[in-house]
């Protein structure tokens, strides 16, 4: 048995339908020898995922055709420790008083990567123990923010955090938030830390093979190209923060791993009403 994650474009279809489709699932699962563990509905986008555990797709393809005929467009082999450290939960969730099911998460997610500038110069300078110390107020900083703006750490990168979010507009706030904080560390320190940020936004199957495979990619990417103390964003995270003046120096970057050049924004968060 493995666990897939599929998507469905259902622009159209009501919450409601979703639940009643999921709940037909269940169903007849057990004669296919497949456990669906839950799913996640975008009514604003328009599409579905459903996160299974099974033989293999075509059988999880089967009970899908037979129990209403909404048949997934991508799957993909996931792991349940990426899907709940991305998404917070590998099965259905107790819905709140009155919520229909389907309408608590779309599974829309933005992806921030923070980053220590100079990391590998500061060990050389400092020493592995001083370096360690600066590495974990670094992160002692970083999860406090994400603690503060239902942000949930996906892994530690050694000189950084992949962290995700539901709400767009809490990872750009969370960003703001994270610069602040350095800014009043290191008025406070005589050892500096300078972070740079990077963001993207997306949903669980992107053209990959990878669970938010081109948005963890491109987040990543940001970061690496942002300076010190910077804070660089996509079109997607532009987009779905709505109109901003926080947002300036918009221009074309040549990315590693993307063909095209992608147009990223610089977050102007010193003169933002973070505190």
């Amino acid at each position: 048995m493995a666990i897939f994650m599929d998507r469905h474009e259902l622009a159209g279809t009501s919450a409601a339908d979703i639940a009643e489709a999921h709940r037909r699932d269940l169903d007849i699962q057990d004669r296919y020898g497949v456990k669906f563990l839950t799913y996640w509905y975008d009514p604003r986008r328009g599409n579905a995922f459903c996160l299974v555990d099974a033989p293999d797709m075509e059988t999880a393809q089967c009970v899908h055709r037979e129990a209403h005929g909404f048949i997934a467009g991508e799957v993909i082999e996931v792991a349940l420790s990426a899907v709940e450290a991305f998404l917070g939960r590998i099965n259905d969730p107790e819905p709140a008083s009155g919520q229909i099911p389907g309408e608590m998460d779309g599974g829309h997610r933005a992806i921030l990567f923070t980053d220590i500038v100079g990391s590998t110069a500061m060990t050389s300078r400092l020493g592995d123990r001083m370096a360690t110390e600066l590495v974990r107020a670094h992160d002692s900083v970083v999860r406090r923010c994400l603690g503060q703006s239902d942000g949930r750490e996906v892994k530690h990168t050694g000189d950084g955090i992949m962290a995700a979010f539901a709400s767009t507009a809490q990872a750009v706030n969370c960003a703001m938030m994270i610069q602040k904080e350095f800014q009043r560390f290191n008025d406070a320190n005589p050892e500096p830390i300078h972070v740079r940020i990077g963001l993207d936004c997306g949903e669980p199957i992107e053209d990959s093979n990878d669970l938010f495979g081109s948005t963890v990619q491109l987040a990543a990417r940001l970061c690496a190209a942002a300076s010190k103390d910077q804070i660089v964003v996509s079109e997607n995270i532009f987009r779905e923060f709505g109109a901003s003046d926080i947002f300036v120096h918009a221009t074309q970057r040549k990315l590693k791993g993307f063909s095209k050049p992608v147009l990223v924004f610089q977050c102007d968060w010193t003169n933002a009403g973070i505190n």
